[in-house]
């Protein structure tokens, strides 16, 4: 890897001016938990921290402005149904063992 440093600290940049305190607290958590659950050494906190990453991650989603700005309008719970499809997509490659690589 020419050219790239190993820093010791990743700053993340995120614009929180249209975020609600809540959402902002939910994504310093989910950033915490993050670093938890890829560092732990002890198999009880890598299980219990993976699941409880993505109870965080069904909680941001279900708190999106559009999901947020819809509901009660048309009835129609688009929250849980962007959590069904992503998981159904997560069931998916996880059926094929199909390993999805972000690194570029």
């Amino acid at each position: 890897m020419l050219g790239l440093k190993k820093n010791k600290i990743l700053p993340i940049e995120i614009e929180t001016q249209d975020l609600t305190p809540s959402q902002i607290r939910l994504i310093k958590s989910l950033n915490s938990m993050l670093l938890h659950v890829i560092t732990t050494d002890e198999e009880s906190e890598f299980f219990e921290g993976s699941a409880e990453f993505m109870r965080m991650c069904a909680a941001l989603i279900k708190q999106a402005r559009f999901a947020e700005h819809l509901k009660g309008v048309d009835d129609i719970p688009y929250a849980e149904q962007a959590l069904e499809y992503s998981m159904d997509l997560l069931q998916e490659n996880f059926l094929k063992s199909k390993i999805i690589n972000y690194d570029n």
